[in-house]
């Protein structure tokens, strides 16, 4: 048996006499954390109004499951996610983001799972409770999961190709991090830590990094069917985050801005987490030098980026639960930072009570306006399919002024009334240095005909949104 295997069996049986039975207490966790993210998984339903990216995911796997093939046409993301939502889609007569949306649920319930065995793999029985409650209260994680999007699932296949690794399966590792590249394509970084893994076995490293591209393949077959179209989206997804994006215009540096989305999500606990991601880097046991190398190479490849998005952050959380756990003493202090991560997280679901600003107008549009009316809309609004519907196009650094965004033109166009949204022009406004004309646009709809107007204030949830008339 190894030095290693033999100290956590150590740990195992001692954690087990003091901590109590360490599966009632991940069953306890896995229902906390399941409680948590269930509150507000039907917010905006049935529009996906809780992030934009569900409308390109949902839908297309809906159509797989009701005679559309398995071809999605678009890459900007991997398919497994679609693949693995498109038999919850059966049932519905219409793509069902409330399935869609519990698959992503399950997936980030079982990425607490892994992230205990992680830590239990990596520094023992309690370090595994901490980086599973580290991933269970992390504000980013809590609402992500409710999203029938790509970066919890992400995060589940990070947690479980490092745990491979740290238990020395190293083939294993390499197809687990195929599929985890099949939900979102930065997983690739895992071939670093892997290498680490393996460092000196040369063939075994090969062999096990062969897999990676292997199983991404079998889990995206259509990625090498379309390989130019597919590389295509890829870049321009890239390019797309070191430009930035609307709304971080006025962020610090790159480094600076993404460690202040880890305190806003992980809280006061982060600082034993790189305090541990610091005794890593000295100590350097196996998992040590596994966890280091893939916490910094994964952050290494944020800094090209002007996008601060907090889920890009994400496939850090386990990894640095696992690395605060690695002080067993501090195990009672970390678990009760872990309070303020658990209050900012039950904060944020509130809101998701209640019904959003957009749903409502949604609502006072079907009954007010005439059928076939042409509405020109922000992103981030529902339009109901009774009108016609223009959208405007999101602003962005570097991307081209739409030229709808302009009243003359719209009436050229015939466009009846303007849908307007907070989610869009409040970060316009803030930013008005770097989008004169769309804020000049907004400035010039205010002075309009407005028929309607809702604000997220009692028992209404969201932005405001606002209807005019031209």
């Amino acid at each position: 048996m190894h030095p290693d295997a033999r100290d956590r069996d150590i740990n195992h049986l001692a954690a087990e006499s003091r901590w109590g039975n360490r599966w009632l207490a991940l069953f306890a966790l896995l229902a906390g954390a399941a409680a948590l993210r269930l509150v507000g998984v039907q917010y905006g339903l049935p529009f996906p109004l809780l992030n934009p990216d569900e409308e390109s995911i949902v839908p297309r796997s809906w159509q797989m499951s009701h005679g559309g093939g398995l071809d999605p046409n678009w890459f900007d993301y991997p398919s497994l996610l679609m693949y693995v939502a498109a038999p919850f889609q059966h049932w519905a007569d219409e793509p069902s983001y409330l399935a869609a949306r519990g698959v992503v649920v399950v997936l980030g319930l079982a990425g607490i799972a892994a992230a205990w065995w992680l830590g239990d793999r990596a520094y023992g029985t309690m370090a595994g409770f901490i980086a599973a409650a580290v991933t269970a209260v992390e504000g980013t994680h809590v609402a992500y999961s409710r999203m029938a999007v790509t970066d919890v699932p992400l995060t589940l296949g990070v947690t479980v190709s490092l745990a491979l690794m740290v238990s020395r399966r190293l083939p294993a590792a390499g197809v687990a991090i195929g599929l985890a590249a099949s939900f979102k394509y930065p997983a690739f970084i895992l071939l670093v830590p892997l290498v680490v893994a393996g460092w000196g076995a040369w063939r075994r490293i090969a062999l096990s990094a062969a897999l990676a591209p292997l199983a991404f393949l079998a889990a995206n077959p259509y990625f090498a069917v379309h390989l130019a179209e597919a590389l295509g989206d890829v870049r321009r997804v890239q390019r797309l985050g070191r430009m930035g994006w609307l709304g971080f215009e006025d962020d610090p540096a790159t480094p600076v801005a993404f460690l202040e989305r880890l305190w806003e999500g992980i809280g006061p606990a982060l600082l034993i987490a790189l305090a541990g991601l610091v005794a890593a880097l000295v100590a350097r046991s196996h998992a040590d030098r596994i966890l280091a190398a893939f916490v910094l190479a994964y952050f290494v490849t944020l800094l090209p980026l002007d996008a601060h998005f907090d889920r890009y952050l994400l496939p850090l959380v386990p990894a640095l639960g696992a690395l605060a756990g690695r002080f067993r003493a501090l195990a009672p202090v970390t678990l009760l930072l872990l309070v303020v991560p658990l209050v900012w997280s039950i904060r944020e679901t509130g809101p998701l009570t209640r019904t959003d600003t957009r749903v409502v107008a949604h609502e006072w549009m079907e009954k007010n306006l005439t059928p076939g009316v042409l509405v020109a809309a922000d992103s981030s609004t529902a339009v109901p399919e009774t009108l016609r519907v223009l959208r405007l196009a999101l602003p962005g650094p570097g991307r081209r002024q739409d030229p709808e965004r302009d009243l003359a033109r719209l009436r050229e166009l015939d466009v009846g009334y303007v849908l307007v949204t907070g989610a869009v022009a409040d970060r316009v406004l803030a930013a008005r240095e770097h989008y004169p004309r769309e804020a000049r646009f907004y400035d010039q709809l205010r002075r309009g005909n407005r028929r309607f107007y809702r604000d997220g204030v009692g028992k209404l949830a969201g932005p405001w949104v606002a209807l005019y008339e031209l």
